[in-house]
């Protein structure tokens, strides 16, 4: 025998379900990670003591302003990431959720990760070194370059490693400095032949530029729609997709030139 349910009986009971659902995700982790701005570097400077780029073999400059490297910071891949977590985030301009396998490889412990990251700055370092000596036409082993950045893994300051090699054995090419003495900031990888690619969370990444000092960010040109979407005020954008093309950006913001924006 059927059973008419009134409207809002049925109401009632077709939510249930749904309810049941929500609470339950309320107390389950989920597969996100959450990111944050992170630290910045100079890689002018010094990193724990130790001057971040080192060269023996060749004179060398005293620059001045900086070039400051970015990163962002993410939850660990074993931290419980709960839907509060998820909804807060997604209201602040300083947070972003990323599903946690876009971030970390499924099945890869900590460690694992760690290493895995340290070993792609490993070879960013060593390509960054080769694409700045390519654009300043010096042959590899002609100048011994040794590049220090503790605790920090990833390829994406590749860029702006071979930008802080270029200021210290030739500047601007004219006498002064890459920067015009500003704080530059940016991220990018780099390839031997100068070609800049895209990196993740440039939204993040620009508020932790703009919070350390920086007017001026170097953006890989295919993120400039993301930077430009949180940009901080007061910070200016460049997009670039080589190595030239940014030593010939930052030139031209010095000298008052036309310098492309996003």
């Amino acid at each position: 025998m059927a059973i008419r349910l009134s409207r809002p009986r049925a109401l009632v009971l077709c939510a249930l379900p749904v309810l049941a659902l929500f609470g339950t995700a309320a107390f389950a982790p989920l597969p996100f990670t959450v990111a944050q701005p992170g630290s910045t570097a100079d890689v002018l400077g010094a990193d724990k003591g130790k001057p971040v780029i080192t060269i023996k073999g060749a004179p060398t400059r005293t620059t001045e302003g900086e070039l400051r490297m970015t990163t962002i910071l993410a939850t660990s891949p074993t931290a419980d990431v709960g839907i509060g977590d998820v909804v807060d985030s997604w209201f602040r301009a300083d947070r972003a959720v990323m599903p946690r396998d876009s971030v970390y490889p499924t099945g890869d412990s900590e460690k694992e990760i760690e290493r895995h990251n340290l070993k792609d700055m490993k070879e960013s370092q060593n390509v960054a070194v080769d694409a700045a000596l390519d654009y300043l036409d010096k042959k590899p082993g002609s100048v011994d370059i040794t590049l220090n950045l503790a605790d920090v893994g990833g390829p994406s300051a590749g860029l702006f490693f071979s930008l802080g090699i270029i200021d210290k054995l030739a500047g601007d090419g004219s006498g002064g400095d890459l920067t015009g003495g500003r704080t530059v900031a940016g991220t990018g990888t780099i390839e031997a032949d100068g070609t800049v690619g895209a990196v993740g969370g440039v939204s993040l990444k620009t508020q932790a530029a703009r919070r350390d000092g920086a007017t001026v960010f170097l953006v890989p040109k295919a993120e400039c729609k993301q930077a430009e979407a949180e940009r901080p005020e007061g910070l200016r954008l460049i997009p670039v997709t080589t190595l030239k093309g940014a030593v010939s950006s930052l030139r031209a913001l010095d000298q008052g030139g036309k310098v492309p924006s996003c």
